[in-house]
């Protein structure tokens, strides 16, 4: 068995229109993800989101470089020494 990081996908969300896109990169990451929140700030107009991650480094590498190239959306991954 593959061994597994557990990390944090900080995401913000500067253009709302792009969502859809996000969503859709989160579910083919699905199976990795332990759970999310998504904090909409209007007085920004933008939304911040945490997600959970339990899987490879090589797979939360993926996600958090396939979310950040989505223009209008900023992501960095942060990790547990776990």
């Amino acid at each position: 068995m593959e061994e597994t990081r557990v990390a944090i996908l900080a995401v913000v969300v500067e253009d709302r229109d792009k969502v859809p896109e996000l969503n859709k990169l989160l579910t083919e990451f699905g199976e990795y993800i332990i759970g999310r929140m998504g904090l909409p700030y209007d007085k920004k107009n933008i939304s911040l989101i945490s997600i959970a991650l339990d899987g490879p480094a090589d797979v939360i590498n993926s996600l958090s470089g396939k979310v950040g190239s989505i223009e209008g959306i900023t992501a960095k991954a942060i990790y547990s020494k776990v």
